[in-house]
């Protein structure tokens, strides 16, 4: 297939906002794959790779310019090699082989297909197709359930692997993808809880003897372990390859009883006094990592994920030792889980996860079965600058550029930015209104972005602060999502760098 068709198909799926639109597009184009072309064509399509980053970034896409070719040549096999040697590429002038190699790349693309191609390299792909649209769309074009093809995905660790499997085998070669040590598989995921008491009452039923299994929420990275015949392998949230990194954890995991192992837990990095280190400082390469599990996926070489969590509790407690499993409670009682919420807290981690004892480890998946609750903070920040929207935001002015007041050196200092929390109604007032704040047009960070007046003050919800030496504050706020706009107050009465940098001592 030539990977023009597939830019044209991306460009269509970009101009509708219906999802049935979508769908019917992209199986359309799934149907008339080869069974070579699958996986890198569906990595293309959410865009990305069949290897993730490949070395290319935004600096880079920006200093390459060539004209589009008049007539489509390149294959989707043709783009997927060249992509798989810019990657390869290494050692001294490594830089400027892949700006030479992205230019002949480039140079042969046609308008279409250039407009694809610096989407997937950028990482900044804006056509409404994520993940959840493509598996429908695989699950349209092989005519199996979309269940079996998220299910697929997730022992897979990947949706390509999937694709291949439903396109070519149908529903027989999607049942026989199943969890494989060394093989990582999508970590199952938590849904968000207003406070404790709405966590528990999500988890329904709750047998009062039973209750639900309240676990620490720690502030560190997701790790993965496997175990097979002594071979350890650690990996991220996605699915990416640390073992090198955390020699510390591979030789705990190492020596567990037991054969064939696969854990799910969280490394973070441990102050002196037990205490944790900051997110930013735990994943120095440097720094020495501790890791706690709280699930198990397979012990003994006896797959358990599918078993309620009630049984892999007890499975993980006889496989990982108290010192390396996280702080855990089983409790109906709102009260209990209060307090216990309370000493997570204290003890500097994020907040608690609730959890179903009956719910099987859903790889993947986003569901009820688990529940996080952390505090959450607001400041009133000042609006600096904002960027013109894509997709469905199109023609809209988007993500907002925030500021605290710096009443020492007068004026404001950058904090972050956010394009989360805004309704459509919310959108279309912040257009208007920041059309009339505009004092002028630039880069800020490599983004083009429109300049503000500061003026306008916004309540932010953020889960709090970091570190940062990309913001002259030297913080940074985390998960930050726009509550209101603030009309009462004026730009003078917005919370100060101080208040937002004293948020750095909260967990």
């Amino acid at each position: 297939m030539l990977f023009d068709e597939l830019a044209r198909v991306s460009g269509a799926v970009a101009a509708t906002t219906k999802r049935n639109e979508k769908v019917g597009l992209l199986a359309g184009v799934l149907r008339v794959l080869t069974p070579e072309e699958i996986e890198p064509a569906v990595a293309f399509l959410v865009g990305t790779t069949p290897l993730g980053r490949i070395g290319v970034g935004w600096a880079t896409m920006s200093s390459v310019n060539a004209s589009p070719a008049e007539v489509a040549t390149l294959s989707v096999l043709d783009v997927d090699r060249s992509l798989r040697s810019i990657e390869a590429m290494g050692g001294d002038g490594a830089h400027a082989a892949r700006r030479g190699a992205l230019a002949r790349l480039l140079g042969a693309a046609t308008a279409d297909e250039q407009r694809l191609l610096r989407g997937i390299l950028s990482g900044e792909l804006r056509q409404g197709a994520l993940t959840g649209v493509l598996t429908t769309a695989v699950a349209n074009a092989a005519d199996v359930p979309v269940g079996a093809v998220r299910r697929g995905a997730m022992m897979a660790g990947d949706l390509g692997a999937a694709a291949v499997a439903a396109l070519t085998g149908g529903r027989v070669a999607l049942d026989a993808i199943d969890l494989k040590p060394l093989r990582p598989v999508q970590p199952m995921l938590a849904s968000p809880a207003a406070d404790v008491a709405d966590a528990l009452s999500a988890i329904a039923p709750i047998d009062l003897d039973q209750g639900a299994q309240v676990d620490w929420k720690l502030d560190g990275a997701r790790v993965q372990a496997h175990r097979l015949d002594g071979e350890v392998r650690l990996f991220t949230r996605n699915l990416n390859d640390v073992t090198a990194r955390l020699p510390e954890v591979a030789e705990v995991v190492r020596a567990m009883p037991g054969g064939d192992l696969v854990l799910d837990g969280e490394a973070m990095g441990l102050m002196d006094d037990g205490s944790p280190k900051a997110f930013q400082d735990s994943m120095r390469v440097a720094t020495a990592l501790d890791a706690f599990f709280f699930d198990v996926l397979l012990a003994d070489g006896v797959p358990v994920h599918d078993e309620p969590l009630a049984v892999r509790r007890e499975v993980l407690a006889a496989t990982v030792l108290e010192s390396s499993r996280l702080p855990s409670i089983i409790t109906a009682d709102v009260a209990e889980a209060e307090r216990f919420l309370h000493r997570a807290i204290e003890a500097g981690h994020e907040g608690v996860m609730v959890k179903d004892l009956a719910q099987p480890y859903e790889a993947g998946r986003r569901g009820k079965g688990w529940r996080k609750v952390k505090p959450v903070y607001t400041i009133d920040l000042v609006v600096l600058a904002v960027e013109w929207g894509y997709g469905r935001r199109t023609g809209l002015l988007s993500n907002i550029h925030l500021g605290a007041r710096d009443p020492d050196a007068g004026g404001f200092v950058m904090v972050g930015k956010t394009f989360k929390g805004m309704t459509d109604e919310m959108l279309r007032w912040q257009t208007k209104r920041f059309t009339e704040l505009t004092i002028g047009e630039g880069p800020i960070g490599g983004r083009h972005a429109v300049h503000l007046a500061p003026e306008q003050v916004v309540e932010i919800a953020i889960d709090g602060v970091q570190g940062s030496t990309t913001y002259p504050g030297g913080v940074a706020l985390r998960f930050a999502r726009v509550k209101r706009y603030r009309d009462d107050k004026a730009a003078a009465q917005a919370d100060t760098i101080d208040a937002v940098r004293a948020l750095l001592r909260r967990p």
